[in-house]
């Protein structure tokens, strides 16, 4: 398989959906306190009704026809197996755009955009603005399966999709992410400069151009975003701080029961979406479960976690950032992760910013959330720089 892709089918053994439904029915869930809502993490007392559906009414074979009716394909960089879809456009000029996940998603994130994004004259586009689209599995996520090594950060990460992209043959290309897909993207752009013609996020990295006074020329808008930064940090970084630290303790949890997985998974999509607390008000159960799906039946939620550890030896938040010179298109969700809404002049000690968008709506899981805005935005930047 080194250096070569093969077609890859996705195919989960009956043995495995059964002993799931298995360990759903034997759920144990710890007592409550009645209308505490998500104050103490996610609701108690909505999490009996995703785990009865997934263990009565989800169907899984119905989801994993929908993966397959894409291009999958499998192939091994760096030593790492490593899963992809790779979605060409029917028009031959098309621009290769790879288009990188975080946690806690998956390729499942893209299946809204994958269309608009290779066949723009269907949705509304121009055939000008069409691109051959690869969305990985990271290194450690679902069928890319779990990493058998250490050192598997954002960073070497976005090496080894250089990698793949140039093993499909595209030596010039875009690249696109957000949450770690947005380090990856900046690692691609900061190092291969010759490749990337430009790079998109929905998360874009950020730095105050004067540490001493970092408030200095930000409008009143962009000081209310930086004082949402330390709340953010002090209440919503205890995820990242165990996955940071002691990833194995918390998979053995994460990789035996679903139950703790779905609601460690369904949390942050609560919380980290446009949603004002009612999940389902953006996605449906079947989306959401789809995603945690492919964490459980592929035993990757340990090894997807390890991506936070890898990170920290690295430096983590407080290591260095590479300048990103090639041209950088920025989407502003008004719902992205309070601690990261870096005002523009932040981000551009990082990035060559070329293309800024405020958007209306939407949060965290962008393209799954608000999928038009999203492909509307990755078609006009990257017009700027085909």
């Amino acid at each position: 398989m080194a250096g070569e892709a093969t077609p890859y089918e996705i195919h989960v053994p009956d043995a495995d959906i059964d002993d799931l439904r298995r360990r759903l029915a034997a759920t144990k869930l710890p007592p409550t306190f009645a209308s505490v809502g998500h104050a103490y993490g996610f609701d108690l007392e909505v999490l009996p009704a995703y785990l009865d559906y997934w263990r009565e009414r989800y169907d899984w074979r119905a989801q994993e026809r929908a993966l397959n009716a894409l291009p999958n394909f499998v192939t091994e960089v760096d030593g790492q197996r490593v899963h992809f879809l790779h979605a060409r456009s029917s028009h031959e000029n098309a621009l290769p755009l790879v288009i990188s996940h975080g946690w806690p998603g998956s390729i499942v994130e893209f299946l809204k955009v994958i269309e608009p994004l290779t066949q723009p004259e269907r949705h509304g586009g121009s055939a000008d603005d069409a691109f051959h689209v690869v969305a990985p599995s990271l290194p450690g996520f679902a069928f890319s399966g779990p990493t058998t090594a250490p050192g598997w950060s954002p960073q070497r990460i976005g090496e080894a999709f250089h990698q793949l992209m140039s093993q499909l043959g595209y030596a010039r290309y875009g690249a696109q992410g957000g949450d770690w897909g947005s380090l990856i993207s900046t690692a691609i752009g900061a190092a291969h400069p010759e490749a990337a013609c430009g790079i998109h996020t929905n998360l874009p990295l950020g730095a105050p151009p004067d540490p001493e006074n970092p408030a200095a020329g930000l409008s009143e808008t962009e000081l209310a975003d930086l004082a949402g930064m330390q709340p953010y940090m002090d209440t919503e970084m205890g995820y990242f701080n165990e996955q940071s630290t002691k990833p194995h303790t918390l998979g053995v949890g994460l990789g035996d029961s679903p139950a703790g997985l779905a609601a460690w998974i369904l949390e942050k999509f609560t919380t980290w979406s446009d949603c004002d607390g009612d999940v389902e008000s953006v996605f449906t159960k079947d989306e959401l479960l789809t995603n945690i799906s492919l964490y459980w039946f592929t035993d990757t939620a340990t090894s997807a976690a390890r991506i936070y550890y890898e990170f920290a030896q690295t430096g983590g938040l407080a290591g260095e950032i590479p300048r990103v010179e090639v041209p950088t298109g920025v989407a502003r969700f008004p719902k992205e992760l309070a601690g990261f809404l870096f005002p523009r002049s932040w981000c551009e000690q990082i990035y060559n910013v070329t293309h800024w968008t405020d958007m209306p709506r939407g949060g965290h899981f962008a393209a799954m959330e608000q999928p038009e805005l999203f492909v509307e935005d990755v078609r006009t930047f990257f017009r700027s720089v085909r």
